[in-house]
C-alpha cells in the first residue's frame, strides 16, 4: 500500500510539473524568439525611461504564401522585445520616416494586426516614435459589436 502511495505521489508531482511548464507564462517565453544581440539605438533610452526593459534585440520573421500553386515569400520585422512587469512581452516597431503608422482604426489593423496574431500570447505593441520620443502602447481588444 505504501508504495501504490509513493507511486501515485510521484506521479501528481510530476503532472503538477508538467502543467507548470505548460502555464501561460512559460508558454509565451517559449513562444515568441528572442534575437539576445540587442543593437544600441536612442529608442532604447526612451524605453527604459518608461519603464520598460529590452529583452531581445530585431527579429525577422519570414512569411511563405502559396498563390494559385506560385510559393511568394515576404517577412516582417520586430525592431526589440521589451517587457514591463514579469510575464508581459511587448513587441516593439520603430516609427519610419518614410512609413509612418496611420493611427486610424483601418490604419492600425493594416499594420498591426499581422503582428498580434502572430503572437496572440504578446501584451500588445509598443511602437516608438524616437523623433518626438514617444511611446504609443497598442493592445488588441475585440469589438463587442455594438459600436458603429
Amino acid at each position: 500500500m505504501a508504495f501504490i502511495g509513493v507511486a501515485l505521489s510521484i506521479f501528481i508531482i510530476y503532472r503538477v510539473y508538467v502543467w507548470l511548464q505548460s502555464s501561460p507564462r512559460s508558454f509565451m517565453k517559449d513562444q515568441i524568439p528572442f534575437n539576445k544581440v540587442i543593437i544600441p539605438h536612442p529608442s532604447i533610452d526612451i524605453l527604459e525611461d518608461e519603464g520598460y526593459e529590452v529583452v531581445g534585440g530585431k527579429l525577422k520573421i519570414p512569411l511563405s504564401f502559396n498563390v494559385n500553386g506560385a510559393q511568394m515569400y515576404s517577412r516582417l520585422f520586430i525592431d526589440y522585445v521589451a517587457t514591463k512587469e514579469e510575464g508581459s512581452l511587448y513587441l516593439v516597431i520603430l516609427s519610419r520616416p518614410r512609413k509612418p503608422l496611420d493611427f486610424t482604426g483601418s490604419g492600425l489593423r493594416d499594420t498591426l494586426l499581422p503582428y498580434l496574431l502572430i503572437y496572440p500570447e504578446c501584451s500588445g505593441v509598443l511602437y516608438v516614435n524616437v523623433a518626438t520620443a514617444s511611446i504609443h502602447v497598442i493592445k488588441l481588444g475585440k469589438d463587442d459589436g455594438e459600436s458603429n
